[in-house]
């Protein structure tokens, strides 16, 4: 790549509209507007030579542990998962807490509510209230095994709801990856309050996050659209266009690809906690 080229990609990343974004983020966002500067690797590989690109967190490196049985998901309102974390306050010791439900198939949050209690009856409540708008007849709800997830109250409300509960091994943390991974990105997002005021406070501030994380963020985990884009369908239209995009970047410069052109595509199954050939097969089909 020329100088100017790759002065080009520095200048785009530095936008305001894309500084809180990941290179593979904005490879997308430009794809769809028409415009190619080079592939996801070339970014992080331009910005790391002109020393610009750092690990904006103080996060873990993920450990290998042994997962439950797995859950398949071919289309949105089949497996949910759901969990409840904690929320810091001013006053110390003083937690708020987060109940939140996500759809696995497209990681929309189709349900959360603040409390400042960890209680199964509200978890109950809240799950009466998704029954309003989803017909939960027959999706797998899977959870850990905290007290509020497997008390009596929550399987008789399962029951009556036919829903079918699902669990994580016991003693293993990360058998409930999205949920986990849902409440890292709303912790490691800007502008997170490290410490709310109060529950008002809480909860304003997670409706403005909800709304965003289901229309805005580009989830890597579904090729960077937005949940509501997976889960309504248009992702499809999205990713055609994006390889138009690419194809005609390969046309007009074919010596700049030293493998074929990326094509982008639709996801058609998603495993929670898959098995070693579920992996592969998952790893064929992307």
């Amino acid at each position: 790549m020329s100088d100017e080229e790759r002065k080009g990609i520095i200048e785009v990343c530095c936008e305001k509209r894309f500084r809180d974004l990941t290179p593979g983020q904005i490879v997308a966002a430009l794809l769809e507007e028409g415009r190619y500067l080079g592939s996801e690797r070339t970014f992080y590989r331009v910005l790391k030579q002109a020393g610009v690109l750092k690990h904006r967190s103080n996060s873990r490196v993920p450990r290998k542990q042994v997962r439950p049985p797995a859950r398949v998901a071919t289309g949105p309102n089949q497996v949910y998962s759901w969990d409840i974390s904690y929320l810091r306050t001013d006053v110390k010791g003083v937690f708020l807490y987060l109940y939140m439900i996500m759809d696995v198939w497209s990681r929309r949050i189709v349900g959360w509510e603040i409390h400042d209690v960890e209680d199964s009856s509200l978890a109950r409540s809240l799950f009466l209230r998704l029954k309003e708008r989803f017909d939960l007849q027959g999706v797998f709800v899977h959870s850990d095994n905290g007290a509020p997830m497997k008390a009596s109250t929550m399987l008789m409300t399962f029951y009556a709801l036919g829903v079918i509960p699902s669990f994580s091994r016991p003693r293993v943390s990360d058998d409930n990856p999205y949920s986990e991974s849902l409440f890292k990105t709303i912790k490691y997002s800007p502008g997170y309050p490290r410490y709310f005021k109060d529950i008002s406070h809480a909860r304003e501030w997670m409706a403005g996050f909800v709304d965003w994380y289901n229309e805005e963020h580009r989830h890597s985990g579904i090729g960077y659209v937005t949940p509501n884009q997976r889960h309504d369908g248009t992702d499809k239209a999205l990713f055609e266009k994006r390889n138009r995009t690419l194809l005609a970047a390969f046309e007009k410069h074919p010596e700049r690809w030293s493998a074929p052109v990326k094509q982008w595509t639709h996801q058609p199954v998603v495993y929670l906690n898959p098995t070693s050939d579920q992996r592969e097969q998952t790893k064929r089909s992307a």
